[in-house]
């Protein structure tokens, strides 16, 4: 009953005839009692507070191969990797990401043994959410990293922007670097001086990778994944060794366990030529260990073979 209620019935009351004030009085308190659990109630039930516009998540990941567009960047062992990320309402965001590296190391003789990598863009859902559009930048910093000519290593900071085009379940995307040197690539343009030898004089800037992803949900927490990227190296040319463009090739399938993601994908590229563990050989991604005070390179491995990785992953 509300309080106006309560009021009625008091006039009610006190028109009668023959009402004394103590039963007024008494009808008052009455009338009272009765209405203040209702004024309780209605303060006690606070408004809903509106949703945050920002959201924080951490990630943390083991892998049993760190590949970057089908090239081993550990050589072959695990890798241990985490990052963090903000994300805002109208669609910005921004994060952090890192993980143990080896090939930095062994290219310029040098201590880098993590690459970390900023990022941040502005990404949207549109036509009923079907569709997703990415547009950002990202920059891979290898701190340590130097120009190592003897060994054809450039510093391998490495810029890139690039946009992405989604539908469902299906990704394509496009990056583009803008850094004098991708990846540690030095360039030596066709034609100058027959392509001999990569050049320190010329860069590898708008080097770029076309990629086609999918990720396909089975249900039951089950999901299959596909992958094709064509990797353009710009400007590269090196005596006796294949072009350092390929195209590298996965599938894989995950399970989400609750407490994680197991993942499991095979990995290749067309990327050809030889390689001798002692030797070297003739393909660009045929990789060993620089020593700066022989200038000598030993314990090649081909990094762009095909291989199975192993992955564990989990989202805060």
């Amino acid at each position: 009953m509300t309080s106006a209620k309560y009021v009625l019935l008091f006039h009610s009351i006190y028109n009668r005839k023959g009402v004394s004030m103590k039963n007024l009085v008494l009808v008052s308190a009455i009338a009272a009692a009765l209405a203040a659990p209702s004024a309780v109630l209605a303060q006690a039930t606070p408004a809903t507070a509106p949703a945050s516009p920002h959201t924080f998540t951490a990630n943390v990941g083991l892998v049993s191969d760190y590949l970057f567009r089908g090239i081993s960047q550990t050589r072959g062992k695990p890798a241990l990797q985490g990052g963090a990320d903000y994300s805002h309402s109208s669609g910005l965001y921004a994060g952090i990401w890192g993980s143990n590296i080896k090939w930095v190391s062994d290219a310029q003789n040098v201590s880098v043994p993590v690459e970390v990598d900023l990022f941040g863009g502005f990404k949207n859902t549109f036509a009923g959410g079907d569709w997703n559009y990415d547009l950002g930048l990202i920059a891979y910093n290898y701190s340590g990293s130097k120009d190592v000519p003897a060994n054809n290593s450039a510093k391998a900071d490495t810029t890139e922007i690039y946009g992405a085009l989604g539908w469902k379940w299906l990704t394509a995307k496009y990056s583009y670097s803008t850094s004098s040197n991708f990846i540690s690539w030095y360039g030596g343009p066709a034609g100058a001086n027959n392509g001999v030898a990569p050049n320190p004089r010329t860069d590898t800037r708008g080097s770029g990778y076309l990629e086609l992803n999918a990720a396909y949900d089975l249900g039951d927490g089950w999901g299959i994944t596909g992958h094709i990227g064509d990797q353009k190296v710009a400007n590269y040319r090196a005596v006796g060794q294949t072009d350092a463009s390929y195209t590298d090739y996965k599938v894989g399938v995950t399970k989400d366990f609750g407490f994680g993601v197991v993942g499991l994908a095979y990995s290749t590229t067309s990327s050809k030529g030889t390689c001798n563990g002692s030797t070297g050989g003739t393909n660009a991604y045929c990789w060993g260990r620089f020593n700066s005070g022989t200038n000598t390179t030993s314990d090649f491995r081909n990094m762009a073979q095909g291989q199975a990785v192993l992955s564990f992953s989990k989202t805060f």
